[in-house]
Parts: C-alpha cells; structure tokens; sequence
C-alpha cells in the first residue's frame, strides 16, 4: 500500500456536506477571482465611453 492510500483509509468516506466544504475550498477562490476580473473590466469598459 502506497502512503496516500494509508491516509484515505483513514480518514474514512467524506459526507456530502464535507465534500461540498472541499470543493468550496478548492475552487472558491478562483470563482471569486473570476468575479472581480469581470467587474473590474465591466467598469473599465463602461468608463471609456465618452459622456454625452
């Protein structure tokens, strides 16, 4: 047995609150970076219109 698969066995199976927490942790971030960059280019583009 590898050393990973020691440690999967002891952590047991994952309830699906736990892995939705995982997956919030591993891919939130990016989610929310992804927010911002589309904000912040919608604001910029929104600013270079001329007023009038």
């Amino acid at each position: 047995m590898t050393h990973l698969s020691l440690v999967g066995m002891h952590l047991g199976g994952l309830h699906p609150y736990e892995k939705v927490l995982t997956l919030l942790l591993a891919f939130g971030p990016f989610i929310v970076l992804g927010v911002v960059v589309a904000v912040r280019r919608r604001r910029e583009d929104g600013s270079e219109d001329p007023p009038g």
